[in-house]
């Protein structure tokens, strides 16, 4: 789309913005969000063309009802129209955020809770779901990316991943291995995407979400940590304690930027305290 300054952001101009992303492959829970995000904006315009000056006061005002990562996630979107529209003139720079040093530990999931989950995912006999978690905890892909773990990759003993024009390998344990093959014979999967509905399609993350949710109170789990990229946090958290090597954790995570990756790893409060105690600075 070629772009102009003053562009007054349209039901057809939004249209053709969800194409594009449709057509760069971006994820269906991206696109939904991005757009979202643009109906917000258009709604704050109220028919008035984009500029820069506009967008500065966009950006204040989320700044006084949004906490900084908030109002990161949404200009990244309008950003990302803007570049999509040719007005990139008209992009304006991100809220300075301090890089947490500690996890908040009322939102991460530990490796007990994980196993609980497990546990009660066998209780209700729910078999999909607790092969599902096994896979993401144990390798730590997306869940987007699930629809490549194959028949086909387990016989093989490796997914090879291809999103977004990227390309990485994901090798499946022995043991994973096993555990899945057991799955397809019981379930009689004779070829392709293993997680899938009853219609054949790949799980997406609301599906997840919800099923990952009702086991928490069987298993006594909060359900504030109970989300599927919380598998992918624990597996990159326990992966570095054992292997203290963050660039290759961010090459087998997917990441462009090992500063994300560093916010996957960040130590909790309680073991900062034990390091504390340990150095003995206080007599």
């Amino acid at each position: 789309m070629k772009g102009k300054r003053n562009a007054v952001i349209t039901e057809r101009t939004l249209s053709m913005f969800r194409n594009f992303l449709v057509e760069n492959e971006k994820a269906p829970a991206t696109i939904k969000k991005y757009v979202r995000e643009l109906e917000r904006l258009q709604s704050f315009l109220h028919g008035r063309g984009l500029c820069r000056e506009l967008l500065l006061e966009y950006r204040s005002g989320l700044g006084q009802c949004c906490s900084a990562l908030t109002v990161n996630n949404r200009l990244s979107a309008v950003n990302a129209y803007l570049a999509f529209a040719g007005i990139t003139e008209c992009r304006i720079r991100f809220l300075k955020v301090q890089r947490k040093a500690f996890l908040e530990e009322n939102r991460e999931l530990t490796e007990q809770e994980y196993r609980r989950l497990l546990l009660a995912s066998q209780k209700r006999k729910n078999k999909r779901l607790y092969y599902l978690m096994l896979t993401v905890c144990s390798t730590g892909i997306r869940v987007s990316e699930l629809r490549f773990i194959t028949v086909e990759a387990v016989k093989k003993g490796k997914a090879e991943i291809c999103m977004k024009g990227k390309n990485r390998t994901v090798i499946l344990s022995k043991e994973l291995r096993k555990k899945l093959q057991n799955y397809i014979r019981t379930e009689q999967i004779r070829e392709g995407i293993l997680f899938r509905t009853r219609t054949g399609r790949p799980l997406d993350r609301s599906n997840i979400w919800r099923d990952m949710k009702k086991l928490c109170e069987t298993a006594g789990v909060d359900k504030n940590k109970v989300f599927p990229h919380s598998l992918r946090h624990l597996f990159a958290r326990s992966y570095y304690s054992m292997e203290k090597d963050l660039a290759h954790l961010a090459d087998i995570l997917g990441h462009s930027s090992v500063e994300t990756t560093r916010i996957y790893v960040a130590e909790s409060t309680e073991a900062y305290e034990k390091i504390l105690r340990k150095m003995k600075l206080i007599i």
